[in-house]
């Protein structure tokens, strides 16, 4: 396993919002992290990337324990993180978001490939940020993280918000990476297109792992116990 969770808890102040959350995600693969709103989804990913600290359990990448290490210490060990929301710096040129992350791989240039990926960051890298569309950011905030070559890639919602055609570009995108061995893990809500994009899901509700398996498990009972509005 690349990425190994070993009874993780957390809380928010009194609030105990990941219970005992055990999985692990193969090299090579993307897992789906599944759920309805408010079940943990995104605290689980910010527990992972020491964004908040966890209460107790482990969280190794690669062998090792990333428990109570900084969030900059699991970027340069290769975990790419692009948060809900985006993050991007709005008040920054496209050119200037990528090379930021240029300083912690060593690289000197944003590699080529970055731009095969999505050419249209190429097309506007003297553009802010603030400017592009929904669609545009998020390409951007996945290029950003591409920049630090990672080998793990850790998306949040990477629809959210996004217009159609955009989200099909994202979907070949994240298919292309993973066939090319990139592991990936993600939270999204779409089932559709976590269906097309993930091997694996696993399933939350209530800050606990109610279920995971393969996406061919998932079933019609499963998504209208745990995913239907």
């Amino acid at each position: 396993m690349l990425l190994e969770l070993d009874r993780v808890n957390q809380y928010y102040g009194e609030s105990h919002t990941l219970w005992d959350v055990s999985f692990g995600v193969e090299e090579g693969t993307c897992t789906c992290i599944m759920g309805r709103n408010g079940v943990g989804k995104t605290t689980l990913l910010k527990s992972i990337m020491g964004l908040l600290r966890v209460a107790g359990g482990s969280i190794r990448f690669g062998g090792r324990d990333l428990v109570g290490q900084p969030p900059e210490l699991r970027a340069r060990v290769g975990i790419g993180y692009i948060p809900q929301g985006r993050e991007i710096f709005p008040h920054l040129s496209v050119e200037e978001n990528l090379r930021l992350c240029l300083r912690n791989n060593g690289h000197r240039e944003v590699p080529s490939k970055v731009f095969e990926l999505f050419p249209v960051l190429k097309q506007m890298l003297r553009r802010r940020g603030g400017d592009l569309s929904g669609g545009q950011q998020q390409q951007l905030a996945i290029a950003r993280a591409l920049v630090l070559d990672p080998k793990l890639l850790i998306l949040d919602e990477p629809t959210e918000g996004i217009q159609p055609n955009i989200v099909h570009d994202i979907a070949e995108i994240l298919q292309g990476l993973a066939q090319a061995g990139l592991t990936i893990l993600l939270v999204e809500q779409k089932l559709p297109f976590a269906r097309r994009v993930a091997e694996r899901f696993v399933l939350m509700n209530r800050g606990r792992m109610v279920q995971s398996g393969t996406m061919g498990e998932l079933d019609d009972r499963t998504v209208a116990e745990h995913l239907s509005v």
